[in-house]
């Protein structure tokens, strides 16, 4: 008969079992009833759970510095949302703020949209009337350092919060552009960016210019107002709607606008795994443009509410898209208040078009192609006519009026342009 020696357990391994313990009580404790029947305790992975209480008592006694339970804590937290997706996040105090202010349309900072783009801190839009888009930022543009510090090391949240800070401050930039060799180093002056979401112009008379550049929570009023302010010279023959380089923002402000153009049909609908994910949204039959031939321009910087207005207006062949492929964000986050006042931002949902199209990862691809550019009006393109020649016979009926010059801004703005001769087509068709 053999006999065994009791040993008493280490203190490590009765950290570990401390901590593998006080985990599954807390995840038992946290989760919801709804979640808590579907996945009961008995059920989680306590191998997983035990080896997680390992690398975190290794790590509180090993690593090179001195790290407190809650930093370590907070970094697991981090860590566990941002291998989710590049839109999940843990939000501390700053970063919950800083969230609500942009959806509110008001913080200090430098005006870009950015993202995780293959691990890469990208601008996915620089905003209008901003420090980044007066300093010449573009999609796509890839940023490699924020005030000397590396962003491959940083995560989505971290980056944004460095980005924000108080107006008159600087902030230096490494960024990578395609086609350019080096990096290029940008100083910008951080101000406080009050995001006006939308303006309009008249492009020619009859014609209609509306931009919105974000979608924030009064932006469907806005471009109601606006539309109705543009009709006061007379109706509208044609209206072009900018949602080129919009990064997206409040979902209902997106409803709204298509809702501006639509008197009814589905607009988007949502799905996700809880009951209250699956959402969908209809048009109201209080429309205030519900004729005006529409033309909608999107490019690569357009996203997520951006992209669910123009799916919807294409679905219901109300408006023609025009431009290149949009980003293709068609997750649904929201954000979660937490008891010690910081958040969650986390992934629920994800959109779909009227016709069941998803967003995500695919894009909007426009019924017309037309890529940026720039129209280069040569001195020698006007052909001599007879009323240059002197002497020539007057005409006995009434001076034609003199065709507008082009604007600068359609000089510029190709596809802008091509988005007005569209429209003018449309109006001759219709009046055939």
């Amino acid at each position: 008969m053999s006999s065994r020696t009791a040993r008493r357990p280490s203190a490590a391994s009765r950290t570990m079992s401390a901590l593998a313990s006080a985990t599954l009580l807390m995840l038992a404790l946290a989760a919801p009833p709804a979640l808590a029947q579907s996945s009961p305790v008995d059920e989680l992975p306590l191998e997983d759970i035990q080896t997680f209480a390992e690398v975190f008592e290794r790590i509180k006694r090993a690593y090179v510095e001195e790290v407190d339970d809650s930093t370590l804590l907070r970094n697991a937290m981090r860590g566990m949302l941002s291998e989710l997706d590049p839109h999940s996040a843990y939000l501390d105090r700053n970063e919950f703020q800083s969230l609500r202010e942009s959806t509110e349309g008001e913080f200090g900072g430098i005006g870009i949209e950015v993202g995780l783009e293959e691990g890469r801190l990208t601008i996915i839009t620089p905003i209008d009337d901003t420090p980044a888009s007066r300093a010449g930022l573009q999609a796509r543009d890839v940023i490699l350092e924020i005030d000397g510090n590396p962003t491959e090391r940083l995560s989505l949240q971290e980056s944004v919060t460095l980005m924000r800070g108080e107006p008159g401050s600087q902030i230096r930039l490494q960024i990578l552009r395609s086609g350019q060799e080096a990096p290029l180093d940008i100083t910008l002056t951080r101000e406080i960016i009050r995001t006006e979401s939308v303006r309009s112009e008249m492009l020619e008379p009859g014609y209609g210019y509306l931009r919105v550049s974000q979608f924030q929570s009064r932006s469907g009023e806005q471009v109601n107002n606006a539309i109705r302010r543009m009709e006061r010279d007379g109706p509208l023959q044609g209206l072009v709607l900018d949602l080129r380089n919009n990064p997206g923002g409040v979902l209902q402000a997106a409803v709204a606008v298509a809702d501006a153009f639509l008197q009814s049909g589905l607009v988007v609908y949502t799905e996700g795994r809880l009951p209250d994910t699956q959402m969908r949204f209809s048009a109201s039959r209080e429309t205030v443009a519900p004729d005006v031939p529409l033309v909608v321009l999107i490019n690569g910087g357009s996203a997520s509410a951006a992209e669910i207005v123009a799916g919807a207006l294409q679905d219901q062949r109300r408006g023609v898209i025009m431009g290149t492929e949009s980003f293709g964000k068609g997750s649904v986050q929201q954000v979660m208040p937490l008891g010690n006042g910081e958040g969650l931002k986390l992934t629920t949902a994800l959109y779909y078009t009227p016709n069941g199209r998803s967003i995500q990862a695919m894009g909007i691809e426009p019924d017309v192609r037309v890529v940026r550019g720039r129209l280069e009006v040569t001195e020698s393109s006007r052909q001599l006519r007879e009323a240059d020649l002197e002497g020539h016979l007057r005409s006995r009926s009434e001076p034609r009026a003199m065709t507008q010059e082009m604007s600068e801004r359609l000089r510029e703005d190709y596809q802008l342009g091509e988005a007005l001769n569209l429209l003018k087509a449309l109006n001759v068709l219709e009046r055939r």
